[in-house]
């Protein structure tokens, strides 16, 4: 028999950890995972949209990291054994560095910063790595407070500089120009 979708045991406000502890949806733990969530969200559309076999093959692997992610902030002391066994590892750091490097010297220096979009899919990544220093945020803040694996910080914040450098390279490969900044001359 199919379970159901809806349980209703969050009409109070409240939603179960991993392990089982209920705990206020506002609390900062949720905002970190939930994050992650969103996060991984965008990413699934990146995955969809782009024709870029390798760039697919990397976001389903962060897609997959990113759930690890998710359960471990999710998890309560009873659900670190259950989540326990799902690490992080520096090899997927590492995978992220290499993806940044190599994709990174196919791209001109910048010069100064860039405005984000040019096209719906580069947005799509500058949206995702603003999404994703987000979570970053919420993962430090929940971490001045409970436990956080410090790879999952160090995971998220090299991701961030992958999703930068991942929308450079999305940009130049469908010829679609950087627009540099530059301020807006004042008017009298």
């Amino acid at each position: 028999m199919k379970s159901k979708i809806y349980t209703k045991t969050g009409d109070d406000g409240t939603t179960g950890l991993v392990g089982g502890t209920r705990v206020k949806k506002s609390e900062m733990r949720l905002e970190a995972y939930g994050t992650i969530d969103e996060l991984n969200s965008w990413l699934g559309l990146i995955r969809s949209v782009t024709d870029d076999t390798e760039v697919k093959d990397l976001l389903y692997a962060v897609q997959s990291n990113l759930f690890i992610c998710g359960s471990k902030l999710a998890s309560d002391e009873k659900g670190k054994q259950i989540s326990g066994n799902l690490n992080i590892t520096r090899e997927e750091i590492l995978r992220l560095e290499n993806a940044i490097d190599a994709f990174d010297m196919e791209l001109d220096p910048l010069q100064s910063f860039i405005l984000p979009g040019g096209s719906a899919l580069v947005g799509y990544c500058h949206i995702a790595r603003t999404v994703c220093r987000r979570a970053e945020r919420r993962i430090v803040q929940l971490a001045e407070t409970t436990e956080v694996d410090d790879v999952i910080i160090r995971y998220v914040n090299r991701l961030s500089d992958f999703l930068f450098v991942l929308s450079r390279k999305t940009g130049r490969d469908t010829g679609i120009a950087e627009v540099p900044w530059k301020p807006l001359e004042a008017k009298d």
